[in-house]
């Protein structure tokens, strides 16, 4: 289910990775496999540890995916693989802080669990349970500060991030929000294949009034799936019209229940003083800096500390620019260093 609606859009305590050799007195940077269980489904990730001392409590994030079928370390196998999350945790590790990532429902290991049989019933408050349940088991590791954990979410998973930051316990001491679904779903995917309309028309694809009609008809098919009813695609290209039906039938429920969201509503929950990132890319065509403007002011209303919105020169939505097409761009890193030691 998750693989279409990707397309529309865009053993305990096993010791996996170790150095060859650890510096005497310090215990060596490792990951380890990590389960625990969300609403009756086993739920599969990996805990990465820095080198610490023995008995330390370092501080301790836990990454968020972005939409559809991502997993733990940020792919959509086998089309994509950035590697975003997995990188996250790299660039983490050096501050010393302990990563949580996970196979949330539809991926890896984890796979659609208690939804196996009835993957229609699968919505986005069910995601949110799952990553509030990863949250407490990141709280409970032995290496973990309960009270320094930090929340890392990119693009959908920072609106997941953005929720969780107003109701866990105990609250975050940070949420960075890279690339961040920052308005309603649906306006997002609007504002996207208007875009795309735009940019056709300048290539001489659409005319003008040809442009006209379609935009008119990508905001008649968001009501209609708001109001719940069918979509009419007469006057929608047919891959747009191909989008719009896989958010009907079974993505339906998840579609809605995601829609329904509107992030600057829940900075108001945040605890005055929390310290946020948000950073937007130039280049990012999926989530452009100009959607992130009234969340950034809902957050200065709710009095959120910095370092606030960063704005990212070059960068796009998987977090490269043009010099670093397969790893973190340097501004990235460098927002990243900043929220950690900030």
């Amino acid at each position: 289910m998750f693989r279409h609606l990707a397309a529309a859009l865009m053993a305990l305590a096993v010791v996996t990775a170790t150095p060859a050799a650890a510096t005497p007195g310090l215990v060596p940077a490792a990951d380890r496999e990590v389960v625990f269980t969300a609403d009756g489904t086993t739920v599969y990730g990996t805990l990465h540890v820095p080198e610490h001392r023995a008995g330390q409590r370092l501080r301790a994030a836990l990454l968020l995916p972005g939409s559809g079928p991502t997993d733990r370390d940020g792919n959509q196998p086998p089309g994509s693989a950035p590697d975003t999350l997995a990188q996250l945790a790299d660039a983490l590790d050096g501050d010393g802080i302990v990563t949580l990532r996970f196979d949330k429902y539809g991926t890896g290991r984890t796979g659609l669990g208690a939804y196996r049989d009835h993957p229609e019933e699968l919505d986005y408050p069910a995601f949110v349970r799952q990553a509030r349940t990863a949250y407490e088991s990141l709280r409970d590791q032995p290496e973990t500060n309960p009270h320094a954990l930090l929340i890392v979410g990119h693009s959908e998973g920072a609106m997941t991030g953005l929720l969780l930051g107003g109701t866990v316990r105990p609250r975050p001491a940070g949420l960075a929000l890279l690339q961040p679904q920052a308005i309603r779903m649906l306006d997002l995917v609007a504002l996207q294949l208007k875009a795309q309309i735009a940019e056709a028309t300048r290539q001489g694809q659409f005319t003008p009034e040809q442009q006209r009609t379609v935009n008119a008809a990508i905001d008649a098919a968001v009501t209609s799936l708001r109001e719940h009813r069918p979509v009419d695609a007469t006057d929608l290209p047919p891959a747009i019209a191909q989008l719009f039906e896989a958010f009907q039938g079974p993505n339906a429920r998840f579609v809605l229940s995601d829609d329904a969201v509107y992030p600057p509503d829940t900075a108001a929950a945040l605890r005055p003083g929390s310290k946020v990132l948000l950073t937007c890319g130039t280049n990012d065509a999926q989530v452009p800096c100009v959607t992130t403007n009234a969340l950034t002011t809902a957050l200065r209303h709710a009095h959120a500390g910095g370092p606030g919105r960063v704005t990212l020169p070059g960068v796009d939505h998987l977090l490269h620019d043009a010099d670093h097409p397969n790893t973190l761009a340097p501004p990235v890193l460098d927002a990243l260093r900043r929220f950690a030691r900030h």
